[in-house]
């Protein structure tokens, strides 16, 4: 029987394994960088770098452009659920060729796990003027839809018809809402930041411009609110949300109303 999950999958010789999760990376990504179908450059360096040791229900996936770069241009981190489904605990799409800001550490190099542990307020600045999310070290590719056809093509392989992601930011639950994704758990605190963003609700008049991350136009903005719930204008911290997707469903209602990004 051909393996369906990630521990299986981790029993594999590194070539086969290497084989199966190469799959995920979706064609138009290599096709833009000009990457070889081995992920090897021409001079022998591999630029796929797969941590999926014999026994592990987790993977960790980096795919990087050239030898060297300090920045892959695709990291994924999925694991097995207990009924063998996958679950992706971090998906990250980056463009190489943009600026960086550093808001995954500290001045010293401390990591701040994007954010969601100890913040580099500087550099969370220069993301937030310079257009990006929270969390964002780089631009991005513009490359999601592609990322989620050759992810459930995959997964589809593999004979899975459904999947659970892990929404690190409010900008990505509503993302994922878009792509077809609903709410396992989560929804109704989506519904209740959405109320406070309208008009008469709570979190809008919290959007008293104290500081750059809580300007009031963030109120219609999905990008600006991601800032403001960032930066702590919830009562609670953004957490223990927890989406699925039965392939092939279309997408539900959005718990985001007339927002632009």
């Amino acid at each position: 029987m051909a393996p369906s999950t990630i521990m299986a999958i981790s029993q594999l010789p590194e070539n086969e394994k290497r084989e199966i999760f190469a799959r995920l990376i979706p064609d138009e990504l290599q096709e833009r960088f000009h990457l070889s179908p081995y992920f090897v450059d021409r001079e022998g360096n591999d630029l796929l770098r797969l941590d999926c040791p014999p026994g592990s229900s987790s993977v960790e996936l980096a795919l990087f452009h050239e030898a060297g770069f300090p920045d892959p241009v695709l990291y994924g981190e999925m694991a097995d659920t207990v009924t063998g489904h996958f679950h992706i605990l971090l998906y990250v799409l980056n463009n190489p060729y943009s600026p960086r800001y550093d808001v995954d550490r500290l001045p010293d190099g401390t990591p701040t796990q994007f954010g969601t542990e100890s913040r580099n307020m500087k550099a969370e600045l220069a993301a937030l003027q310079a257009g990006l999310a929270p969390g964002q070290i780089r631009c991005g590719l513009r490359m999601l839809s592609n990322a989620v056809n050759s992810f459930e093509s995959f997964l589809q392989s593999l004979d899975h018809d459904l999947y659970y992601v892990e929404p690190l930011y409010y900008h990505n639950a509503v993302n994922f809402e878009r792509y077809g994704l609903a709410y396992q758990k989560g929804r109704r605190m989506m519904e209740r930041i959405d109320s406070g963003f309208a008009p008469g609700g709570e979190l809008r008049a919290r959007l008293d411009g104290s500081n750059p991350f809580r300007m009031p136009e963030a109120a219609d903005s999905i990008r600006l609110r991601s800032w403001a719930i960032h930066d702590g204008i919830l009562d609670e911290t953004f957490t223990n949300i927890t989406m699925y997707k039965e392939i092939n469903e279309h997408a539900g209602i959005s718990t985001c109303t007339g927002c632009t990004w």
